[in-house]
């Protein structure tokens, strides 16, 4: 079977009986026969793995900034506010507290650990990143 033959299905409602109907911007153009519902052919692009929007959105929540997530996980900070209004994701309001984070190494994250002062005054999270660790802490604003 060449390639010529294989018609996609349609995204609306996923019914594989679809037709040609023309050509728009150089691109085949279908019509599909259960919804009646016109579409290109899927254009190939780059695709985020889910990981990333995942981390975006946790460290969107933890109070990390559009920028700071744009330059921890190397996605555009576009990108993170775009996933941030299709999700509907909200910031809580932090009032007295303000987040700090480091990105650790697994020798420097037990290392911080270790120590029983770093353990003190501060609510944490580590979250991973990649190969390495991120610990986000939460310390209180000191007037």
């Amino acid at each position: 079977m060449n390639k010529q033959n294989i018609k996609p299905e349609c995204p609306k409602c996923n019914h594989s009986g679809v037709v040609k109907s023309g050509i728009v911007n150089e691109r085949q153009r279908y019509k599909c026969k259960s919804c009646n519902y016109n579409f290109s052919v899927t254009k190939i692009g780059k695709r985020i793995d889910s990981y990333y929007v995942v981390k975006a959105l946790q460290l969107y929540i933890e109070g990390v900034s559009y920028r700071e997530i744009e330059r921890l996980l190397g996605v555009s900070h576009v990108s993170v506010m775009n996933w941030v209004k299709a999700h509907k994701v909200r910031q809580p309001l932090h009032n007295e507290y303000h987040p700090t984070y480091k990105v650790l190494s697994h020798k420097e994250l037990m290392a911080f650990y270790a120590n029983p002062e770093n353990l003190k005054g501060a609510g944490m999270i580590v979250t991973e990143l990649g190969d390495k660790y991120m610990l986000i802490r939460w310390e209180r604003f000191r007037e």
